[in-house]
């Protein structure tokens, strides 16, 4: 059972990482605030909400976001146009 949750963790984490990354991609020209904020909302409603799976779930899905835009969130780029100068989905922007 315990690996079973594991695996979910790991799979939310992966697809809030995809969707980040393609949301890079597709929408990286577009003046806005960068999506590791978005990351950092659900983690923290993840740690509000950590006595229920829901709380787990955001938990793992803002990690993956976080990490899927790691480069502007340790530059602390809040707003503004991702300046990409080659489109890769397996990287750190």
């Amino acid at each position: 059972m315990i690996i079973l949750r594991i695996i979910i963790y790991v799979m939310l984490a992966f697809v809030g990482f995809s969707i980040g990354r393609i949301s890079h991609i597709i929408g990286g020209h577009l003046k806005a605030p960068h999506h590791w904020i978005y990351g950092i909302i659900l983690i923290l409603f993840g740690i509000i909400f950590y006595q229920s799976n829901w709380g787990f779930y955001l938990l793992s899905f803002g990690v993956g976001l976080l990490i899927s835009d790691l480069k502007d969130f340790l530059a602390m780029k809040f707003y503004g146009i991702d300046e990409v100068k080659e489109k890769k989905f397996w990287g750190i922007d």
